[in-house]
């Protein structure tokens, strides 16, 4: 057992369900990050400008949720993978390249939203399973937020 479980109650039979899905989503994530910066890099049209700051901050608050759930794992006693090679295949994102018509981005950012929130929502049931109250807020407030975002997206797309 860890250090840290040893300080923290949590007990280990019973995470590893849950770690393995918070580094599925990890993954996921990872992909979904580098999606974003395409996005911001190549979009192109008369919303450009709307859109190419959209996607920044898109990117900029993914990056922070990666932060947070590698420290999660760690925490878990997880190392977190960082190797994109092996991150493309736990990925359930799949990695797209030079889009740059609105049309085709913003329903793809939704679909995204969507397995993210599929993802978070089955890992909140195996942390509530290992009374990890921690990770449990932690995908709570990541689903707050993306909730919100895919409202504001889809009222985009009409």
């Amino acid at each position: 057992m860890s250090n840290v479980l040893n300080v923290t109650g949590l007990d280990q039979s019973k995470l590893a369900g849950l770690t393995a899905a918070l580094s599925e989503l990890l993954a996921s994530f990872q992909v979904y990050y580098t999606n974003l910066r395409g996005y911001h890099w190549h979009v192109k049209g008369p919303q450009f400008y709307q859109l190419h700051a959209a996607f920044e901050g898109m990117y900029d608050k993914t990056a922070e949720k990666i932060d947070e759930l590698a420290e999660r794992l760690l925490q878990l006693g997880v190392q977190p993978e960082n190797r994109f090679s092996v991150l493309l295949t736990q990925s359930k994102i799949k990695e797209t390249t030079l889009l740059s018509d609105p049309k085709v981005i913003i329903p793809e950012i939704v679909d995204n939203y969507r397995t993210l929130i599929a993802l978070e929502r089955a890992a909140l049931e195996l942390a509530d399973d290992a009374d990890d109250e921690v990770t449990q807020a932690l995908l709570s407030d990541f689903l707050a937020e993306q909730e919100k975002d895919a409202w504001m997206l889809t009222a985009y797309l009409g």
